[in-house]
C-alpha cells in the first residue's frame, strides 16, 4: 500500500482502501447526511396518525412485556428502543429473531406484545416465526418501511418508518431508515411515559446509579450527621466551650438550642472571623450573644439535593436539619453532600 499526504490529500492503493481523499467532499457528504436524515425524521410527522395512537393503546393494555425484535441494523435500533421503553416505565426486552427460532421463542408469552422492526419487512429470521406468534395469539406492532410486506400483513398495527432514500451515497447502507426507526421508537416511549403519568422520581428509580438517581433518591437522613456528631450548645454556653464543641465535631458551625432541643441560632467559622475583625473580647461573651438567630434550616424528610439548593441560594456551606417541631436532629455541610455525590 502506498500513501501520500500533503495539502489535505492522501492516496492509497489496495483492496477496500480510499484513493484521493477529498476533505471538502467528505464535509459535503456529512452535511448531506444531516439533511437527508433530518428530512427522514420530519417526514414521519405526516405518516404518524391513528395507527400510532392504536399502538400506544395496545402497549398500555398489555399485561406482560414489549418484546422488541429486529435483524442487523434494525436489531441494534431495537435494542436501544427496548432499553428506552424499560427505563421509562414500559417493561420491555429484546429477543434476537434468529435465536427465537432456536428456543428463545419460549421467552414470549401470550400476555406480551411483539414490536418487530424491519425496513423491508421481509427479514427471513422474522418472517419465519410470524405464523408461530400468530398461533400464540401474541399482539404485534410492525415498524417497517414497506406497507405491503410480509411483516406488515401479519401485524395488528403498522408504524410506517419508510424513508425516501438512505444517506449512503450508494443508497444501500441503512442510515436514514435506522434514524427514522430510532425516532419512531423514541416517540412511542415518550407517548407511553406521558400516558402512564411517569414522573422524574420514577425515572430516578430506574437509574439509581446515575447522577439523577442520587439527587432524587438520596434523602437527608442518608447523608446528614446525627446524634453526638452534631455540634450543639445552649444559649448560656461560654464562648471557649462553644469553640471546643465546634472544633471537636468538625462541621465548621454549631447549633445553639434551647432546653427542648429547638434551634435558636447558629455560629459558624465565618461568624468567628467577623468577630475577630471587629476586635470583640471573645472571652466575655456567650453563645447567645454571638449566634446568628433564626438560621436557615431544613426538614429531616427533605431530599439531600434540597439542602444543596438551599446552600447555593443563600451562599452558606452548612445547614441544620430539624424535625416537624423544629427540634435539631442533624446537620449537613457541602462536604457531606459532595462525598455522597449529590453535588
Amino acid at each position: 500500500m502506498t500513501t501520500t499526504a500533503g495539502s489535505g490529500q492522501a492516496t492509497s492503493t489496495g483492496s477496500g482502501q480510499a484513493s484521493g481523499f477529498d476533505a471538502a467532499r467528505a464535509l459535503r457528504l456529512a452535511h448531506e447526511t444531516f439533511e437527508i436524515e433530518a428530512a427522514a425524521v420530519l417526514g414521519l410527522k405526516t405518516r404518524t396518525g391513528g395507527d400510532f395512537a392504536r399502538a400506544v393503546q395496545m402497549v398500555l393494555e398489555v399485561r406482560g412485556r414489549v418484546v422488541v425484535m429486529g435483524m442487523g441494523k434494525s436489531g441494534h435500533i431495537g435494542r436501544k428502543i427496548a432499553a428506552t421503553l424499560a427505563s421509562t416505565g414500559t417493561p420491555a426486552m429484546f429477543v434476537h429473531p434468529a435465536e427465537a427460532s432456536h428456543g428463545d421463542l419460549g421467552m414470549i408469552k401470550q400476555i406480551d406484545l411483539v414490536l418487530a422492526i424491519s425496513n423491508g419487512g421481509e427479514s427471513e429470521e422474522i418472517t419465519v416465526i410470524l405464523p408461530v406468534l400468530k398461533r400464540l395469539g401474541v399482539p404485534m406492532v410492525a415498524m417497517t418501511g414497506c406497507a405491503g410486506s410480509t411483516l406488515a400483513r401479519h401485524a395488528d398495527v403498522v408504524l410506517d418508518s419508510g424513508v425516501e432514500k438512505e444517506a449512503c451515497p450508494l443508497n444501500l447502507a441503512p442510515t436514514a431508515s435506522t434514524t427514522a426507526q430510532l425516532a419512531l421508537g423514541d416517540a412511542l416511549a415518550v407517548a407511553l411515559l406521558d400516558a402512564r403519568g411517569f414522573r422524574t422520581e420514577d425515572f430516578a428509580r430506574s437509574h439509581p446509579g446515575g447522577a439523577l438517581g442520587r439527587k432524587l433518591l438520596t434523602h437527608l437522613g442518608d447523608v446528614m450527621r446525627s446524634g453526638d456528631a452534631v455540634p450543639r450548645v445552649g444559649p448560656a454556653t461560654p464562648f471557649p466551650v462553644l469553640m471546643r464543641e465546634m472544633s471537636a465535631k468538625g462541621l465548621g458551625a454549631s447549633a445553639i438550642v434551647d432546653d427542648n432541643g429547638r434551634v435558636l441560632g447558629i455560629f459558624t467559622d465565618g461568624d468567628l472571623r467577623r468577630l475577630v475583625e471587629k476586635g470583640v473580647d471573645l472571652r466575655a461573651v456567650t453563645a447567645r450573644e454571638v449566634m446568628f438567630p433564626q438560621p436557615r434550616t431544613i426538614r429531616d424528610d427533605a431530599l439531600a439535593v434540597e439542602a444543596a439548593e438551599l446552600m447555593e441560594k443563600h451562599r452558606i456551606t452548612s445547614v441544620l436539619v430539624v424535625d416537624a417541631d423544629g427540634r435539631l436532629c442533624g446537620a449537613v455541610n457541602s462536604n457531606d453532600l459532595m462525598r455522597a455525590k449529590v453535588i
